[in-house]
C-alpha cells in the first residue's frame, strides 16, 4: 500500500563510512538535497554502466547503503544519535541488479523469487539516465481510463497523468495489475531543474489472489506501503519474529497529495526472462471516500497495533525464556527420578537374586524354604492326613521289597 522510496535498502560495505560523507552532504541537508545527492551518484557508479569496474559496484552499493538510512527520517535520527551500532543492519536487505547478474544466478534469484523469498532488484541505469535526459516517450492517460501493454524486462513505459484542480484536491489513485502474475514496478517521477524526470517512488509488485499489482496514493494524509521485505533476514533466523516483525513493514510514503498538473509514472518490467503483461488506471478518489476513510482508519489501527506489539514482544521474549528455562529444569528432574527409581529397582531385585543364588548352591530346590518346611513337618494334631502320608511311605518301602521276594 502507498509508494515506496527509491533504492531505500541495500547491503552494507564492509568498512562503513559516514553517510553523509559517502553522499557530499552536510548533516543539516534536507531531503530533497541527499535526494538529488543520491540519484548523481546512484547514475555515476550504477553497475550498467560499470561492467569491467568491480570498485564502482562496491561504490554504488555503499551509495545505496548510505541513502537507505538518510532518506529515512527514523534511521537518520537513530545513526545522529549513536552511530551504525544504532541500526539493525542485519534486518536491511541487498537490491540485485539484473544485469550484472550472469544466467546462472539469474536462475537462481527467479527460482527464490517464486518461492516467496524476498529479493529486491534496482531499476537498469539506461531507464534512470534516459528518464533524467528527458528523451522517454510519455504516452497520456486520462484520469478514469485504464491502458494495458506488455513491457521487455529492464525496460520501462511512461505514462502522463494530467490533473485539475478539482482532482487534486479530492485525492488521485494510480494502479497497475497483472493477470499474467507478471513481475513489476511502479514508479514516480519528479520534473527535474534539467527538464527531465527524476526518479522519486517506487512500488514492487505483490501476489494479490490470482494477480500481482502496485498502487500509489495520494490522498492528503500520510499513507503507508506495506514492505515485505522489511527485516526477511531477522525474521528467517528467528521464526517468532515472523509475527512481531510483520507489522514493521509499513512504511510512510515521502509523498501524500499531488498539485495541479501533469505527473510522470512508469511500469518497469521486472521479470527475470519475460515481458510483464499489465494495466495501468487512475483514478479520483472523490467516488472512493467511503474507501478512503475505511484505508485511513484502518491503517491507524494497525499502527496503534503495532506500537503494541512491540511492547508485547518484549513481554513474550522474557516469558519465553522463563518457560525455557521450566522446560529444562523439568527435563532435569525428571531425568533424575527415573534414575533413582531405577537405582531403587535395582536394589530390591537384589534381594531375590541373592536368595535364589544361595539356596542353588546347597543342593536345595527351586521352592521357597517356607513351602518345603511345611511339606515335611509332621502334622501334631494325629489327623487322618498325617497318618495317610506315614502310611503311604511305608507301604511304598514294603512294595518294592515284597514284589522282590516274590
Amino acid at each position: 500500500m502507498g509508494s515506496k522510496k527509491t533504492d531505500i535498502t541495500s547491503a552494507p560495505p564492509i568498512l562503513r563510512r559516514d553517510p553523509y560523507e559517502v553522499l557530499s552532504v552536510s548533516r543539516d541537508s534536507t531531503d530533497q538535497e541527499i535526494k538529488t545527492a543520491y540519484r548523481k551518484l546512484a547514475l555515476k557508479y550504477h553497475p550498467d554502466k560499470n561492467a569491467s569496474n568491480p570498485e564502482a559496484s562496491e561504490l554504488f552499493k555503499e551509495v545505496a547503503y548510505s541513502y537507505s538510512i538518510l532518506s529515512d527520517p527514523e534511521k537518520r535520527r537513530q545513526y545522529d544519535s549513536a552511530g551504525f551500532e544504532a541500526l539493525d543492519v542485519e534486518s536491511m536487505d541487498m537490491e540485485i541488479d539484473l544485469s550484472n547478474l550472469g544466467t546462472v544466478n539469474t536462475v537462481f534469484a527467479a527460482l527464490f523469487s517464486k518461492l516467496g523469498v524476498p529479493i529486491k532488484t534496482t531499476i537498469s541505469a539506461n531507464v534512470l539516465e534516459e528518464a533524467l535526459n528527458g528523451t522517454v516517450t510519455v504516452r497520456p492517460l486520462p484520469v478514469g481510463t485504464s491502458v494495458s501493454g506488455k513491457v521487455e524486462k529492464q525496460c520501462a513505459h511512461f505514462f502522463g497523468v494530467t490533473i485539475n484542480e478539482q482532482q487534486a484536491e479530492a485525492g488521485i489513485v494510480v494502479r497497475v495489475t497483472s493477470t499474467t502474475q507478471s513481475k513489476f514496478k511502479l514508479l514516480y517521477f519528479e520534473q527535474d531543474a534539467n527538464g527531465g524526470y527524476g526518479l522519486a517512488l517506487q512500488e514492487d509488485s505483490e501476489k494479490s489472489g490470482k494477480v500481482t499489482s502496485a498502487g500509489m496514493y495520494f490522498l492528503h494524509f500520510q499513507v503507508y506501503r506495506m514492505d515485505s521485505t522489511v527485516n526477511a533476514l531477522a525474521i528467517a533466523k528467528d521464526p517468532d519474529a515472523a509475527f512481531f516483525k510483520r507489522l514493521e513493514g509499513l512504511q510512510p510514503c515521502e509523498v501524500s497529495e499531488l498539485k495541479a498538473g501533469t505527473h510522470i509514472f512508469a511500469v518497469y518490467g521486472d521479470n527475470f526472462f519475460k515481458t510483464a503483461t499489465y494495466t495501468i488506471e487512475a483514478l479520483c478518489a472523490k467516488t472512493y471516500e467511503d474507501t478512503t476513510e475505511k484505508l485511513k482508519d484502518i491503517e491507524a489501527q494497525i499502527l496503534r497495533k503495532r506500537n503494541e506489539l512491540r511492547q508485547f514482544e518484549t513481554e513474550y521474549r522474557k516469558a519465553l525464556a522463563r518457560f525455557q528455562e521450566v522446560t529444562n529444569r523439568y527435563s532435569q528432574e525428571k531425568q533424575s527420578v527415573d534414575e533413582l527409581l531405577k537405582q531403587r529397582d535395582s536394589i530390591h531385585a537384589s534381594f531375590t537374586v541373592t536368595k535364589m543364588v544361595s539356596y542353588l548352591s546347597n543342593g536345595s530346590t527351586s521352592k521357597v524354604i517356607g513351602d518345603d518346611s511345611k511339606a515335611e513337618s509332621p502334622v501334631e494334631d494325629g489327623g487322618s492326613d498325617g497318618k495317610d502320608k506315614s502310611s503311604k511311605k511305608k507301604w511304598f518301602n514294603l512294595n518294592l521289597k515284597g514284589s522282590e521276594k516274590k
